[in-house]
């Protein structure tokens, strides 16, 4: 079993999901909607990649691994608390991720108080490995040197009991669910604006897949759409 995912993003018109439209009038006010629908959701927890997890949270702050160097670190998976009900799972193959705490901290409820969730390969540093336990973070293994997305998704659901995730970026994440058929449901907030054509789509190398539109609704301008994957006939 795996957690039922939600990918859920901003857009432009264009179907991008980085740059500068972002800072627009329309996009400021397209991530205000992001946010509402983010927190109405009531995930069990939220996904990110390495990269965006340093632009929303950790600012590329990285610890002082020199006192964990010669520590040697079993590939078990480790679950700091096992009373935690809400996640921020950082999708962060090499452990290049620094947390200064084990939550989140925010002044969106949406993702304040979130326990920390590292999904690694077991290529990972020992010294990183030693470092997460000291800090109180919890981490799983899903590869030996490249991600396994459905063995990660497996232990999310048996080791900490997430029912539902929110997958939230970026482009070449979201792009590796969906070739691997790992994702539900989109649930996209698109701003009435066009991106300059660098950005990065909602789905880096995806695959075809069809969807059904569920819901689309209109919040000043801001459209809120909502898609289930069709099944394979």
């Amino acid at each position: 079993m795996r957690p039922h995912v939600i990918c859920h993003m901003t857009t432009s018109i264009d179907g991008k999901v980085t740059g500068k439209f972002l800072e627009t009038p329309q996009g400021l006010m397209a991530a205000d909607e992001y946010y509402r629908v983010h927190r109405d959701l009531h995930a069990d927890a939220f996904a990110c990649g390495r990269i965006t997890m340093e632009g929303s949270f950790t600012g590329g702050w990285y610890p002082d691994l020199k006192p964990f160097e010669g520590v040697s670190v079993s590939r078990d998976d480790h679950v700091a608390d096992p009373d935690a009900g809400f996640f921020c799972v950082a999708f962060d193959r090499r452990g290049r991720l620094g947390w200064k705490i084990p939550v989140i901290e925010d002044d969106d409820p949406g993702y304040d108080g979130a326990h920390i969730v590292e999904v690694l390969c077991e290529d990972a540093k020992d010294a990183y490995l030693a470092w997460l336990r000291s800090a109180g973070i919890s981490y799983i293994f899903a590869g030996s040197k490249e991600m396994d997305l459905s063995l990660a998704l497996s232990k999310l659901r048996s080791l900490f009991n997430i029912r539902t995730l929110l997958l939230e970026g970026g482009s070449v994440l979201n792009g590796a669910f969906a070739r691997e058929g790992l994702i539900d449901e989109l649930s996209l907030v698109t701003a009435p604006v066009t991106a300059d054509p660098d950005d990065l789509p909602l789905l880096s190398k995806s695959s075809i897949h069809s969807w059904n539109l569920e819901s689309v609704s209109d919040h000043s301008g801001i459209l809120v759409s909502k898609y289930s994957k069709q099944k394979d006939c």
